[in-house]
């Protein structure tokens, strides 16, 4: 008889325990002024727990450069903190990586709302066509 598969790994635990803790950190913590409004969207851990991508995005735009800097130099302090606050063998090193999957998220959903909102008017998309036709040839007369 096969053995049921768990449904997480234990990167996957650990990755998300690290997600939450940091979160609480930076919240918390952290008290560079470069940080502002920083949402932790993944975090990925190697199978050998000695690196740790976080995925952050900003509410700002224009700090996101900023924001990485000011990650990245707290980043021996954030893993520091970690360690107290988790229990492994070894703290992974966390490097800081901006995600902009929201952005584009909500890029295509733009895109999508255009196509659709051309699709379901072809009527009024015709007319409006026809109108400037008319009017060109009112004015070559």
């Amino acid at each position: 008889m096969a053995k049921a598969k768990k449904g997480f790994s234990r990167s996957d635990r650990v990755a998300e325990q690290i997600q939450r803790e940091l979160a609480e950190l930076i919240r918390k913590g952290l008290k560079d002024p470069r940080v502002g409004w920083v949402t932790l969207t993944a975090v990925e851990v190697t199978r050998d727990y000695s690196h740790a991508k976080v995925f952050y995005t900003v509410m700002d735009e224009n700090k996101r450069e900023i924001t990485q800097e000011a990650l990245d130099s707290a980043a021996g302090f954030l893993r520091n903190e970690l360690g107290r606050q988790i229990r492994l063998f070894s703290m992974p090193q966390l490097h800081f990586v901006y995600d902009d999957s929201i952005a584009r998220g909500v890029y295509m959903s733009r895109l999508i709302d255009d196509v659709v909102g051309n699709a379901a008017n072809p009527a009024e998309a015709e007319d409006e066509a026809g109108d400037d036709e008319q009017q060109e040839d009112a004015d070559k007369a």
